[in-house]
């Protein structure tokens, strides 16, 4: 800013000069500008080439320099790291450690922390550590290494160390920079190995997530790792008996401190129910969940996964920096430049030793040309040094025609410094048996230049072969199921309803009590000027006088069943309907009757598996009217949308509508699937077809350890791997077995019957070394034994037996009959004997293929009630 000021002397103007202000604008623009991008290149983001930020690479820098063989002090190499990273102890520290714990560069000793429980690695000073045999092979070659001056020019650094690995996807990376971030997700060191030499041979891969710490994982919106991708993770969540939950692995990102944390967090809220959990992880994760009696292990396991950190949901975001620049690459896209990448180390590698090789033979040539020639006495009457150098430069040149390259002034100084002593003893034949070898290495090399990618595919097959052992893929990989929040959270609130006020809620404990529910249900009302509302329970919820009908909603439930008849109007005729209530928009009131003012409803009931009730109508008596009585069987009314008018009744006055007979189930029966990807049952038609279910049917399951059970078909059901059998169980269908018995070391073959469905039986011997050959529920199967040759006597022949016929139906606890004396090379299920079983005359229903809804966690799916509560029927009498 001027001042302007006649009297202000010359010392004064010099002085106001100097305080000028001074615009900023351009310096913060600038400023910040110049912050950022340090941020970007120097701190949070790695390099495509290497895979390193500049502190990962300097660390390892500084331990090749330190590097002897011996451990080192990991404050000694953090102190060192200083003179190449202008930042504190601190972060060094931690970045050294987060190396260390991913077990690939460093060979660590001493307490390092440990990834599983979240615990910190000791203090620099008391852990030591040395590069593994792995990081000195693949990341270091000073020769291809391009340097450049540390931050105060004292020391010379890498640019890039030239690794020879996919190192930045082995190991993953995270940073958080100004403006942007990356999260590259660690994968799999021997399928990494495969997609590069896939990449080599000009075929296409995919190349997917493998977590350190285990756990499964969903990577079905992976999406090559780039920006609006998604992996779910879990952990592995196994029933340790009725009563116990085990998890044994556990998400990536999350420590069994973080995850116990959440889930006592969940049980405290209400969302999931346990007794007491205890950590006992060691190297292994091990976490024990208790829980109360006649709480369901498969539903609290469903619940862990909704409201604990046991589902976590990452966001992959490939960001790397090339040529100075952040890029933002795929997974896919960074194994290829790294291959390529490792492809121009490896050959400019090659290309460096030949020069190496051809420098070592080319000067082999001539000092074996120089002693055996003796052109050493050339320069004996020389006496200037141009002269010594002439000399010899004449002796050699009838001899140097085979050479690749002329003979330089350095090469003549070389074969002067040559001592006497050895060429007194210099050897003809080993000197020409060291060019040959020379010739052989040459030879070699251009072979592997002339064959790069074979040569390259090698290497990678090396590396995969002396370092892939134990490091298999740790997270599995598979489908997961979702899972609705409000199918599993525990009813952990008691809802009240007061009918006459219209209130609704938690709150209102004086009042009628009508279930228990969670906090993040959904209500639904229906009240008796035929209104409908659905609402989220809350403490105190006005929907409006005169309530009939209140219960917790079910979303998509197409098998619960109002049935009604309501009056259209003050004065009009009364309807009948049927229909089923999927969805709504929650806190809107909507007509079921047809919104005329002071319609009513006459009669209501829910039924939770579309019964349909026979009701009697009673008339008033007005006019000429006859029948003032008569019957109406629901039965004959079609489910139809809620909207519809539906049936009419009568068009006189109504006095009273009474329940005659309670109904029966007229939705069809259900179709039931097993999904085997995720291991769950459905009713989308999604993988094999179980069959089709009543409310009393179950399923039969046999296991590998020879246990059969069978269960409710509740779509909330957890199905383990050790499963062989999963059918409709038909009561009368026998199972057959074959079984080595370790205490009389004979195989046994027993048929049985289950005989108490909510039991589970071990129907193969106690011994340890006792196992399931095979086991059938066919109704006749048939074996084949296939025997072991006895030596000195010819091959016997197999066998076919029928089990029906070699062993009748016996309890589930008897031993069987041998099989054979024989010793069995193998036994073989073959075709069964057809059969015809006797179809018992059922109903003629159709088949459903919709969800039932879930009652409590008694109710079987699907089970048919043979009542209706209090709160399911209304009698609506004198108006």
């Amino acid at each position: 800013m001027d001042i302007e000021n006649e009297d202000i002397t010359p010392e004064g103007q010099e002085e106001q000069a100097k305080e000028q202000l001074i615009r900023v604008t351009g310096m913060y623009k600038d400023w910040f500008l110049d912050y950022a991008s340090y941020v970007i290149l120097e701190r949070a983001v790695p390099a495509v080439e290497d895979g390193f930020k500049p502190v990962q690479r300097r660390i390892m820098h500084s331990m090749k320099d330190l590097d002897d063989g011996r451990y080192n002090k990991v404050a000694n190499i953090v102190g060192h790291t200083m003179q190449y990273h202008p930042h504190g102890d601190a972060s060094i520290g931690d970045a050294m450690v987060q190396i260390g714990q991913k077990d690939m560069l460093i060979d660590a000793q001493g307490n390092w922390g440990n990834v599983l429980t979240g615990d910190r690695a000791a203090a620099p000073r008391y852990i030591e550590a040395r590069l593994s045999k792995f990081a000195l092979e693949v990341i270091y070659n000073p020769k291809i290494t391009e340097w450049q001056l540390s931050y105060d020019g004292r020391k010379k650094e890498p640019v890039n160390l030239p690794v020879r690995f996919p190192l930045l996807l082995a190991q993953g990376a995270e940073g958080i920079a100004v403006g942007l971030s990356t999260r590259i997700l660690p994968h799999n060191f021997i399928e990494l190995i495969d997609a590069s030499v896939k990449h080599l041979k000009g075929k296409s891969f995919k190349i997917f997530p493998d977590f350190p710490t285990a756990g499964e994982a969903d990577i079905t919106d992976y999406n090559d790792g780039m920006r609006g991708g998604r992996v779910r993770i879990r952990a592995k969540i196994s029933q340790y008996d009725k009563t116990t939950l085990a998890i044994t692995e556990i998400p990536y990102g999350t420590t069994t401190t973080t995850l116990i944390e959440s889930i006592l967090k969940a049980n405290d809220k209400g969302k999931i129910k346990i007794k007491r959990i205890e950590d006992n992880t060691a190297e292994h994760v091990e976490i024990l969940i208790y829980l109360p009696p006649n709480i369901s292990p498969d539903k609290t396991i469903d619940a862990l996964y909704a409201f604990t950190n046991c589902e976590n949901a990452i966001s992959p975001l490939g960001c790397v920096i090339i040529d100075n620049k952040p890029i933002f690459l795929g997974v896919t896209e960074m194994l290829k430049r790294s291959t390529d990448h490792t492809l121009s180390l490896l050959k400019r590698d090659l290309e460096i030793k030949l020069e190496e090789f051809e420098e070592q033979w080319h000067f082999a040539s001539l000092e074996r040309i120089f002693i055996e020639n003796r052109i050493y006495r050339d320069i004996e009457e020389e006496e200037t040094w141009e002269g010594v150098i002439k000399a010899i430069d004449n002796g050699l040149k009838p001899f140097t025609t085979h050479l690749k390259r002329a003979v330089t002034e350095e090469d003549i100084v070389r074969l002067t410094e040559i001592r006497i002593k050895r060429i007194s003893k210099f050897d003809i034949d080993k000197a020409q048996q060291k060019i040959e070898a020379l010739e052989g290495e040459i030879a070699q090399i251009k072979h592997h230049l002339d064959h790069l990618i074979d040569f390259a595919i090698a290497y990678f097959e090396r590396l995969k072969k002396e370092y892939g052992p134990g490091k298999e893929r740790k997270t599995r990989l598979t489908l997961f199921d979702d899972i609705e929040a409000s199918k599993v959270a525990m009813r952990n609130t008691k809802l009240y309803v007061n009918r006459k006020e219209g209130f609704i809620g938690t709150s209102l404990k004086k009042d009628e009590f009508v279930t228990d529910c969670s906090d993040i249900d959904n209500i639904i009302c229906f009240t008796g000027d035929g209104k409908m509302m659905v609402s989220k329970v809350d403490a105190k919820t006005f929907v409006g006088k005169d309530i009939i009908h209140v219960a917790v909603f079910k979303k998509k439930d197409k098998r619960t069943i109002y049935n009604l008849v309501y009056r259209d109007g003050k004065n009009g005729a009364s309807y009948l309907k049927r229909f089923a209530v999927t969805s709504v928009t929650r806190d809107r009131e909507y007509d079921i009757s047809q919104g005329k003012k002071d319609s009513k409803i006459l009669y209501f009931s829910a039924n939770p598996n579309g019964e349909a009730e026979v009701v009697t109508v009673y008339l008033r008596q007005v006019g000429s009217i006859k029948k003032l009585k008569f019957e109406v069987d629901f039965a004959d009314m079609l489910i139809k949308g809620r909207n519809v008018k539906g049936n009419i009744v009568t068009k006189y006055a109504v006095k009273k509508i009474e329940l005659k007979e309670e109904g029966v189930s007229t939705l069809k029966p259900r179709r039931i699937w097993f999904d085997e990807s995720v291991k769950r049952l459905n009713v989308d038609e999604r993988g094999e077809l179980l069959g089709e279910f009543r409310g009393e049917d179950r399923l039969l399951i046999v296991t590998q350890d020879g246990v059969a059970k069978t269960i409710k078909p509740e779509l909330t059901t957890r199905f383990d791997d050790e499963m062989i059998i999963l059918e409709k169980w038909v009561p009368s269908k026998p199972i057959s077995a074959i079984y080595w018995e370790a205490e009389k070391e004979r195989y046994y073959v027993k048929r049985f019957l289950i005989e108490n469905p909510d039991k589970e039986e071990k129907f193969i011997g106690e011994h340890d070394k006792s196992f399931l050959e095979l086991v059938s529920t066919d109704y006749i199967p048939q074996v084949e034994l296939v025997y072991s040759k006895v030596r000195g006597k010819d091959q016997r022949e197999s066998d076919t037996i029928n089990l029906e016929e070699f062993i009748s139906v016996k309890g589930v606890k008897a031993l069987g009959n041998q099989l054979t004396s024989e010793k069995l090379k193998q036994v073989n299920l073959l075709d069964p004997v057809p059969y015809e079983p006797e179809v018992l005359a059922t109903e003629d229903l159709e088949v459903n293929d919709e969800e039932t809804i879930e009652g409590d966690e008694k109710n079987i799916i699907g089970e048919i009630s043979k009542s209706t509560s209090s709160e399911s029927q209304t009698k609506l009498f004198d108006e």
